[in-house]
């Protein structure tokens, strides 16, 4: 009787160690109402087509920082660099061999994938300071490189002349930017999906293991490096992926997309919505660009100050509490 007590209950911790694994990635009502209410953004704001893609496109490459630096712990001051090799790749595939988007598409993923798994190897393995000057340094050698190879990309001048073909051969792109930002928000959806079940799978829940404690792992035997270059192969062809729709939807890639400020508006981004959560990407894109529109409209010169204010707020006050104006007096000072 004991023994067959025994086995069941060795028999049961597995399949509690499994549910309570799988349970997060059950999908909640509130998200099902908010992918709803997103879909529906581009009926309801048709007139605000190119904000909805630029805000799509913004909270895809955020999802891609967040992957490799919310759950990873991997900081990165030069994502811009996938970004821009997947905007230049699919700008370039456009014009000198086919026009198709989800093509262009899927160049400009598998471009960023490939320059994160051959970069992965001098990120993991060094510290934060360094990871930091790496990344940056990737980025500006790519921006250098493209400026200098202007006979390819368009130098200072940019790549122009990227025309699209339809969008599965019906949808024209259009100036109002209302089939760019259906385009981008399905891409976003089905980028969300996945990041759903890579932060849920076992790859994801060693990741934040990793983030928290890497000398654990270490001593469990894990192949840390190995992880660590997969998810960030993994963040980098994400943010290839928003390059792409980038220069897809605009006809137009420069070297705007490698430049320093690409990567530090993603990361105020990330720092806005929330890093290790993933409605933080979208929910910081958001509000990020809806600030720097606001913003502009009233000051177009000094809109950075506003958002750098902003953010020693958000430091200092708390994304809890900055939301939430009833807690800044503390009740029963007297």
């Amino acid at each position: 009787m004991k023994n067959a007590a025994a086995s069941k209950s060795t028999d049961a911790a597995p399949t509690q160690g499994a549910a309570l694994l799988l349970a997060p990635t059950k999908w909640r009502p509130w998200e099902y109402a908010l992918w709803l209410l997103i879909a529906a953004t581009p009926f309801v704001f048709a007139q605000h087509g190119a904000l909805i893609n630029e805000i799509a496109i913004l909270a895809l490459f955020a999802l891609s920082l967040d992957l490799i630096l919310g759950y990873a712990g991997i900081v990165s001051l030069g994502h811009a660099a996938y970004f821009g090799v997947g905007a230049y790749g699919a700008a370039l595939f456009a014009k000198h061999v086919m026009p198709d988007p989800l093509v262009g598409l899927a160049v400009g993923t598998a471009l960023g994938a490939v320059l994160g798994l051959l970069t992965s190897p001098m990120i993991v393995r060094g510290t934060d300071l360094t990871r930091l000057m790496v990344t940056m340094g990737i980025a500006l050698v790519l921006y250098e490189l493209a400026n200098q190879f202007g006979e390819f990309t368009g130098g200072a001048d940019g790549l122009q002349g990227v025309v699209m073909g339809p969008l599965l051969g019906r949808f024209e792109f259009d100036l109002a930017g209302r089939v760019a930002s259906f385009y981008s928000l399905a891409v976003l959806f089905v980028a969300f999906v996945l990041m759903r079940r890579i932060v849920h799978s076992p790859l994801g829940v060693s990741m934040q293991a990793l983030r928290d404690n890497r000398l654990r792992l270490q001593a469990l035997g894990m192949s840390v490096n190995a992880r660590l270059a997969a998810v960030y192969t993994v963040g980098s062809a994400l943010a290839g992926s928003a390059g792409a729709l980038l220069s897809q939807t605009t006809g137009f890639a420069s070297l705007d997309v490698l430049d320093f400020h690409r990567s530090a508006d993603v990361m105020t981004t990330l720092i806005i919505g929330g890093a290790g959560w993933l409605w933080g990407g979208l929910i910081g894109a958001v509000a990020f660009k809806v600030l720097h529109d606001l913003i502009s409209s009233v000051t177009t010169q000094y809109w950075t100050f506003w958002i750098g204010l902003f953010l020693v707020l958000l430091m200092l006050v708390g994304r809890e509490r900055l939301f939430r104006p009833w807690t800044w007096v503390r009740r029963g000072a007297g």
